[in-house]
């Protein structure tokens, strides 16, 4: 398979949910690719690659998602449409599996074949889901740490248990698969490399999924916050709530969602400077390069969120071909000012 360069469409993928898909004109073999929401960039590339899988292996596909990821009732309606439009096979990205175990099974005993991409479908029926395209998330949060952790390591030890240093996580949700793995493997890499340093005394609170360790021993913490909801104003919130506390050295947000709190909450990265605050993002979006452009954050990780959409219809065909498929990482790379010009991160940043 060529590598595809292109990331973004040239026309507008329907739709939201005042929209209606597109029909299949029944001249290919039809997949139906529904995916977690339209509110971020990314799935305007997910949709570019998914595109170019369509071309490559002559298919017909419709791309749909709900405008925000906290819309279950409105995917779950999109995910009805595209069935009764007897797809050989579906690409979708749940926003909720027990929203659709019903559909999922129905799936199944149609023998039509479900992709799983980005976040996939966790706790799906048995059988119901034969691969999954996507980042493992875990790894792509332990890059992070690895970046950030050098940028902030030579403080660490000037913390002590009456003034601990604080290295902060801001979380969009604590629920989403994709989010959870990379805020999971960020906090993981992250303390492994404090201790790796000679620091033992370290402490992961904020919430209860991702806290370890004594925090009245710890004299480096390691802060997660978790948005109230999805919604913008609330993760500038949350974020907003980390970075007023004491000794903050660092910070890392777990996707565009996120990075944007990180922006929204310190006029758009110029204030981190004076803060102190190293910051490293997840994703891309207009704003959040312009961050690292400008040296305000220090970088950020990028999946390829082209070649999640590529994969997820790929894997779809082979399925309805009768192949045998499995899961396939889509992969993770870091970029800061230095390197986002070069052609291997370029294609990958949408804005």
């Amino acid at each position: 398979m060529r590598r595809q360069r292109t990331v973004a469409p040239e026309t507008e993928p329907a739709t939201t949910d005042t929209e209606k898909a597109d029909e299949p004109s029944g001249d290919k073999p039809y997949i139906a690719v529904v995916s977690k929401g339209f509110q971020h960039q990314f799935w305007q590339a997910v949709y570019a690659g998914s595109q170019a899988a369509a071309d490559e292996y002559g298919v017909e596909i419709t791309f749909e998602g709900p405008p925000s990821e906290t819309d279950v009732a409105i995917q779950t309606q999109m995910l009805n449409s595209a069935l009764a439009k007897n797809p050989v096979a579906v690409a979708f990205a749940a926003l909720s599996t027990e929203a659709v175990t019903d559909q999922l099974e129905q799936a199944l005993a149609d023998k039509i074949p479900v992709i799983g991409f980005d976040s996939g479908v966790p706790d799906a029926p048995a059988g119901s889901i034969h691969a999954t395209a996507s980042t493992n998330n875990n790894n792509a949060g332990g890059i992070g740490a690895d970046h950030l952790y050098e940028a902030v390591k030579d403080k660490l030890a000037e913390g002590t248990t009456d003034s601990p240093i604080r290295i902060a996580v801001i979380s969009q949700d604590a629920i989403s698969e994709s989010i959870t793995g990379r805020t999971q493997g960020f906090v993981d890499r992250i303390v492994e490399l404090v201790k790796e340093g000679g620091i033992e005394t370290v402490a992961v609170v904020g919430h209860d999924k991702f806290a370890t360790g004594a925090e009245a021993d710890a004299t480096v913490l390691i802060d997660v916050g978790v948005a109230a909801d999805t919604n913008p104003p609330a993760v500038k919130t949350a974020t907003e709530a980390l970075l007023n506390k004491e000794n903050v050295v660092g910070i890392f947000g777990s996707n565009e969602a996120a990075a944007k709190g990180i922006l929204d909450a310190t006029n758009n990265g110029v204030d981190l400077e004076d803060m102190g605050v190293i910051a490293v993002g997840f994703d891309a979006g207009a704003p959040q390069k312009a961050a690292v452009a400008e040296g305000y954050f220090l970088g950020s990780v990028t999946q390829d969120p082209f070649q999640i959409g590529y994969k997820a219809v790929e894997l779809a065909y082979k399925a309805y071909k009768g192949e045998t498929v499995e899961d396939v990482d889509t992969g993770a790379k870091f970029y800061d000012k230095d390197n986002m010009e070069d052609e291997d991160i370029a294609f990958l940043l949408y804005d």
